[in-house]
């Protein structure tokens, strides 16, 4: 039965608050998106009449409305009544565009649902997930009730040390199994997606080496980015930084091959103040005690590292397995544990409005799924960079900006995918309970790297 809201059945208005999304599942019915697809589909055709996208919106509810009066309808439903209304309406050009658009849509869905699946199915560490979750359950943290229960009880802190514990015999055990193969190890890569948690990882596991006498050297993969100039921007402003094509890859591999065979380089130095890169600025070389490290997004993209063979390195892959379910059954997404990371260090550490990093989010998805999912299983060890008592903190720092994230992105037709991420995790942050004292977490975590107070 259509689920009707009391006030619209006072007014008269039957309008459906609920729709079927393609699999099945029952969402809150939003008249926007009806009104940014038929905008967007306007708009290509040289339209920009907000106030008759916004009639023909109406239109198209109140034929939902008699049409479905007892009956919930489908995404596929409301489609197939918007283009009769456009065309009905005599937009024919708009209704043309949006069959065309529609019809893409679809041809991309199927497209990446293929891809997914194949990615998922070649690339899930499935083992370590497991694992995760196991940890999870035990330590009674693996949903969002759960975990608030944590923090209600006075548990919250034994949760803190427990998983810090747990992060930081990963990181040994990482150590382990370099310090195992030093005499053939050239190269530690250490890779994962934006705001994973590479930098602490990276520090610990040096400081954990430079007690067996081996000393982690740093070739700083972000000095060989080509000139600001070189990379094309997008309709909306922005430089893609997130492919490993914005960089000199056959420059890397030139300096890694002549530092493994004893000579000296000069590596470059990028400004990103000035968007330049200045060539052969400072001398790197090897002593017989180091050994290279890359700690970068695309470390594990093949092409940045082919000049040196696969036996002499070691690949670290770092991810945020989170594994805790949210108050509907599904897991929380490991990239909007991510994304939340990366709000508070950008504006942090970056003066970067949190509304930017929000909107930039779709640059680094594309990036990760492109030049990082693909080569997981490629990897020597597989590190989770998740820590399961985050979320209350993150909420804290950074749950006041989303209402005007929100709202920005809300009719902005060219935007939806920012509003739809926001939407999300708001909703998300919203189910947490908020733990505003941070004291408890250490001075080293891996948490520290986004929300300040490191000693790192």
């Amino acid at each position: 039965m259509c689920i009707i809201l009391p006030a619209c059945r006072q007014a008269g208005i039957m309008k459906p608050i609920q729709i079927y999304k393609r699999d099945g599942s029952l969402v809150h019915f939003d008249q926007s998106r009806i009104t940014t697809a038929i905008y967007k589909a306007a708009a290509s055709v040289g339209g920009h009449n907000k106030g008759l996208t916004q009639e023909l919106s109406d239109k198209v509810v109140s034929f939902l409305e008699n049409k479905f009066p007892d009956t919930i309808p489908s995404v596929e439903d409301i489609q197939d009544i918007v283009e009769k209304v456009l065309i009905e309406k005599g937009h024919a050009k708009t209704a043309k565009a949006y069959i065309l658009y529609r019809q893409k849509r679809t041809e991309i869905r199927d497209r990446d649902r293929e891809t997914e699946k194949q990615a998922v199915e070649e690339n899930v560490p499935y083992k370590k997930l497991w694992q995760v979750l196991c940890w999870n359950v035990d330590h009674s943290c693996d949903t969002i009730k759960k975990l608030n229960e944590r923090i209600a009880n006075g548990t919250f802190q034994k949760l803190i040390k427990d998983a810090e514990t747990t992060y930081n015999e990963d990181i040994s055990n990482v150590g382990s199994e370099i310090i195992k193969n030093k005499d053939k190890i050239k190269v530690v890569i250490i890779a994962g997606p934006s705001s994973s948690g590479k930098t602490t990882t990276t520090l610990k596991l040096k400081e954990k080496l430079k007690k067996e006498d081996i000393d982690l050297v740093t070739l700083n993969i972000d000095n060989y980015f080509f000139d600001i100039d070189m990379h094309p921007k997008d309709e909306y402003g922005d430089y893609d930084f997130e492919t490993p094509e914005a960089l000199d890859l056959n420059l890397i591999n030139k300096h890694l091959s002549s530092l493994i065979q004893g000579k000296t380089v000069k590596t470059p130095r990028f400004d990103f103040k000035t968007g330049l890169c200045q060539k052969e600025m400072d001398k790197m070389g090897l002593k017989p005690n180091q050994i290279i490290l890359i700690d970068t997004l695309h470390g594990l993209y093949d092409k940045m590292t082919e000049s040196i063979p696969s036996d002499e390195k070691f690949k670290l892959y770092i991810e945020t397995f989170c594994q805790i379910k949210d108050n509907d059954g599904n897991f929380v997404r490991w990239a909007d544990i991510r994304l939340l990371r990366r709000m508070i260090r950008d504006y942090r550490y970056r003066n970067y409005d949190p509304l930017k990093t929000v909107g930039h989010w779709h640059y680094v998805r594309r990036a990760e799924m492109k030049h990082i999912i693909p080569f997981i299983s490629k990897t020597n060890y597989i590190l989770n960079g998740a820590l399961s008592y985050e979320l209350p903190i993150l909420r804290h720092h950074i749950i006041h900006s989303f209402p005007s994230i929100i709202e920005h992105y809300k009719n902005d037709p060219s935007r939806q995918d920012a509003y739809i991420r926001a939407k999300r995790v708001y909703e998300l942050l919203k189910s947490v309970k908020e733990v505003e004292d941070d004291s408890c977490v250490p001075k080293d975590s891996l948490l520290r790297e986004f929300v300040g107070g490191e000693c790192l």
